[in-house]
């Protein structure tokens, strides 16, 4: 039977279309549950007490904090999904807990689990790097997905306070990385960030991201280069770099109104929308300033799921997207007329995209999203294409790559903490 007397003072607040988390043991602290429900998961470094659960497949991470931190944190984290930022979904809170002997306990958020996410430490891991060649690369689209998070963020007028890579998750984009923030418990909204602001952001970014790859480099025993603080100097300077492509006011003549086309179209690249163009005058007849005003990241991705409902990150989208145009240009040929885009759409959804995901193996199918799977056997497919000197195929390019590529790829759906994980002291994850 069920004990239910800790129910009695529980305060609960979650968020439809999930668990009431109400079978849990609340009146005990989290370092003492043995709950069936629970799981071990690959985690990084982080300061509080943290336990993962299962609820028929779907994952949640609970986190102990003091009643204010967890009420605040959950509020951000909601805020932070409204402004659509990448973060992890904030499900409840849990206040309102007492042990047996009457002492009261932490509350705990509950936030869901973020599919096919790792912790910067296990990427390295799983991706067993040799040399200073692969460490360089991984690290690269660390530093290139954490500075597109910080500019998010900035541009949305998110002061973190706390970044850190201990305090991401990544996801695999198309051969990139995406960055998903889990802890921002110093974080604050501002109408709009001061240079100021953003410095100090950055300045604590640069220190944390210092002494988080020389951890890794120490227990690890990853190669000296590249060194930590040159690393954490280079993410400061991608960010500065993107953040003028984003905001730069650009000088033009009357006669170059081309550039405005030409400046939406790079910023569509980067996977901005433009909300707003304003051109003015400068006082003199030979120039006008053109400004930009960017919204939120994910042009190719709100595309995609318009045009057929698939949800994926900004990079997969293009590479579908890509492929898409590849398709609709093929079917035009064949027919010797244009092809409405939403019909090619929906062809190449039900003649490409759902056969050849479907064909994958349930047991090779969890190791990657889908999305990020026909984005690597679109890769595949070139490449077995260039060397064969002809064109592949689907289907053969399918066989090879569920052969030689798809086993090799690490399960990122639900990792596993193993052994060697544990020695390197993964305490807890946020």
């Amino acid at each position: 039977m069920t004990d239910t007397t800790h129910l009695r003072s529980l305060r609960t607040v979650t968020r439809s279309g999930h668990p009431d988390f109400l079978d849990l043991p609340w009146s005990r602290p989290l370092i003492d549950w043995e709950d069936d429900r629970l799981v071990e998961v690959a985690r990084g470094i982080h300061r509080h007490v943290v336990s993962f659960v299962d609820y028929d497949g779907r994952l949640y991470a609970l986190k102990e904090l003091p009643s204010r931190v967890a009420q605040r944190e959950y509020r951000m984290l909601r805020k932070l999904a409204e402004e659509q930022l990448p973060v992890v979904e904030a499900v409840g809170v849990v206040g309102g807990r007492g042990a047996a002997d009457g002492e009261p306990l932490e509350d705990v958020l509950i936030t869901r689990y973020l599919d096919f996410s790792l912790p910067y430490r296990t990427l390295f891991v799983h991706s067993r790097p040799t040399g200073d060649s692969d460490v360089r690369d991984l690290t690269t689209r660390l530093l290139d997905a954490l500075a597109m998070l910080l500019v998010r963020l900035h541009l949305g007028g998110f002061y973190w306070g706390d970044c850190s890579l201990s305090n991401t998750l990544f996801r695999r984009d198309a051969g990139a990385l995406a960055a998903y923030i889990v802890d921002m418990e110093t974080g604050e909204w501002h109408a709009e960030l001061s240079d100021g602001q953003r410095g100090t952001d950055l300045e604590i970014t640069e220190t944390n991201v210092a002494g988080g790859l020389m951890d890794l480099q120490a227990q690890l025993g990853l190669p000296p280069d590249p060194d930590p603080v040159e690393t954490a100097d280079d993410l400061c300077r991608r960010y500065e770099r993107l953040w003028a492509e984003l905001t730069r006011e650009e000088v033009i003549r009357p006669d170059e109104r081309y550039k405005i086309e030409a400046r939406i179209r790079r910023l569509n690249e980067l996977g901005f929308d433009v909300d707003e163009i304003e051109v003015v005058g400068t006082g003199s007849e030979e120039q006008l300033v053109l400004r930009s005003f960017v919204t939120e990241q994910g042009f190719h991705r709100r595309r995609l799921h318009t045009l057929i409902g698939i949800e994926a990150q900004e990079n997969q989208a293009r590479s579908l997207l890509n492929d898409l145009a590849n398709f609709r240009a093929a079917l035009e040929h064949e027919s010797g007329r244009p092809v409405p885009e939403q019909v090619a759409a929906y062809r190449w959804l039900t003649e490409v995209f759902h056969p050849t995901v479907g064909t994958v193996p349930a047991e090779l199918a969890g190791k990657l999203d889908p999305a990020e799977m026909f984005h690597e056997l679109i890769e595949h497919k070139w490449f077995l294409s260039e060397q064969a000197g002809r064109d592949v195929g689907v289907g053969e390019a399918l066989d090879s790559y569920m052969t030689h590529v798809l086993p090799e790829a690490p399960q990122e759906r639900l990792v596993l903490a193993d052994e060697d994980e544990a020695e390197i002291g993964w305490i807890g994850w946020g």
